[in-house]
């Protein structure tokens, strides 16, 4: 739509959004014309008008099966657009139009704002299915009526108000129709099957809607008046109330077709196994988490049996091995206090890396510098937790082999993300510039149980690739391949 009025016509921004607005909210007054709209505007030498959008109602059919969204018409071919633009006023005139063996009403709403008419509503119904109304379908053009009237007067939509139609409740959910004090006139079967869910058993026409909400809430005092008036459609307004035994969600439209309110429409939709699925999502999550962070405990109270244990060791191997040991398991540890502080499954593993990487350097016999460079970015579980052992057996791995007491040197960790969408793959490298890899080193035949460990998790639980070489200049170089999902 923005492209087409900035091409086609003269309005400005503050037009323009006013039209955004409109067409927010004017789903609501295709369900209940039971019609199709299309919105008109003049372009900018007046000649002829474009439309820039349209909607198909969700319950009727449609009199359009084409889209009508940038076609062009000149002035004069479709009266109806022509006096509702130059007189200002709702045109129903005319005979039904046949389009494709089908008669079509066609009715015409200026858009208003601000004293301007911007545009042109056509209202197009479509007829083959007309038969005598129910009270339902006569409260819904009752109040299309009404609508279409505040359009033309510019006194709807409510500047801002902005209605996030996906999440708030349809024509179809529940209706019910108030007069000028806030009783009851109408209420649709799925409204009163609403309210049957909160506990209210009697019919809600004749009783005043907004003390009637306020009772069957489980609030008291002063807010029960302040439900009880927003209930009686006084203000725009969406709200929820929760009972004992369901939850329903409302959005009142006060009507003032000619200036003066006439009453309310209030559009409901019970929510209560939403609201449900939602608690047991929280309670799900929240169980997760508790997971997580007692794994966490679990695995720093298993290092630090281990680190009482090699101090108690004689053998300088077998402490050394025992402080492997604890480094390994402190990596899985931060995987899961990271995951604990998550609501899903995903990390971000930049923070890992960054922290491995300095509990690494703790052990460098010599003045090592360590950073990063690039991003990791976001990884499920099931691919940080393994890589997290993998970095640290890799930086572990160029830390102690790579540097003698009293060295000073630098070991970089790099990031990069990559591929398409089917075929993501994160490239890690990691280098140093220490004393470089011995002749004839093969990193797929060592026996070094870091290494294997780091074969054994890269080739089986990451499905990527590993390969060790020497750096250019001096050092070591480490390239980790692993496919990966794309962030969402």
């Amino acid at each position: 739509m923005n492209d087409l009025v900035r091409q086609h016509t003269a309005l400005g921004d503050s037009d323009l959004e006013w039209l955004h607005l409109l067409v927010s909210e004017w789903q609501l007054l295709s369900d209940l014309s039971f019609a199709d709209l299309v919105l008109w505007v003049p372009t900018l030498d007046g000649t002829r008008y474009v439309s820039v959008a349209q909607m198909r109602p969700n319950t009727g059919p449609t009199s359009y099966q084409d889209d009508m969204v940038g076609h062009l018409v000149p002035r004069g071919r479709r009266p109806l657009l022509d006096a509702a633009l130059d007189e200002g006023r709702i045109v129903r005139e005319g005979d039904p139009e046949w389009r494709e063996e089908v008669p079509v009403r066609v009715e015409s709403i200026p858009v208003r704002r601000e004293g301007r008419v911007l545009g042109v509503i056509a209202r197009n119904t479509n007829l083959l299915t007309v038969r005598t109304p129910s009270r339902l379908e006569l409260t819904y053009l009752q109040s299309a009526s009404d609508l279409a009237q505040m359009i033309a007067a510019g006194s709807f939509p409510f500047p801002g108000q902005q209605v996030d139609m996906d999440a708030s409740p349809r024509v179809g959910d529940g209706l019910i129709r108030l007069d000028a004090d806030g009783v009851v006139q109408y209420a649709s079967p799925n409204a009163l099957s609403a309210y049957h869910r909160l506990g209210f058993s009697a019919d809600l026409v004749g009783h005043h809607l907004g003390r009637t909400t306020a009772e069957l809430a489980p609030s008291r005092g002063p807010v029960d008046e302040a439900l009880a008036k927003v209930a009686s459609g006084w203000a725009p307004r969406e709200f929820e109330i929760e009972g004992e035994e369901g939850s329903i969600q409302l959005r009142a439209i006060p009507l003032k077709p000619k200036g003066t309110r006439i009453g309310s429409l209030v559009l409901l939709r019970d929510v209560t196994e939403l609201r449900r699925r939602e608690r047991e999502l929280i309670t799900k999550d929240a169980t997760i988490r508790e997971i997580h962070h007692r794994v966490k405990n679990n695995l720093q109270t298993v290092a630090a049996l281990l680190r009482l244990q090699a101090r108690r060791i004689d053998s300088d191997s077998g402490r050394e091995a025992l402080e492997e040991a604890v480094r390994r398991v402190g990596s899985i540890a931060i995987v899961h206090e990271t995951l604990s502080q998550n609501l899903d499954e995903r990390v971000e593993f930049d923070e890992i890396a960054d922290r491995v990487l300095a509990m690494v350097a703790e052990i460098s016999p010599g003045v090592v510098t360590g950073r990063r460079t690039g991003r990791f970015g976001i990884l499920d579980a099931e691919v940080a937790t393994p890589l997290s052992m993998v970095l640290t057996e890799v930086l572990q791995n160029a830390l102690e082999h790579g540097f003698s007491q009293g060295d000073t040197g630098t070991v970089e960790v790099s990031a990069v993300r990559g591929g398409t969408t089917k075929d993501a793959r994160l490239l890690i490298t990691v280098t140093d510039d220490g004393v470089g890899l011995p002749e004839g080193f093969d990193p797929k035949r060592a026996g070094n149980l870091g290494l294997q460990i780091v074969r054994t998790l890269v080739e089986g639980e990451l499905s990527g690739s590993f390969d060790m070489v020497p750096a250019p200049g001096r050092g070591t170089r480490v390239v980790l391949d692993i496919p990966v999902t794309t962030d969402k």
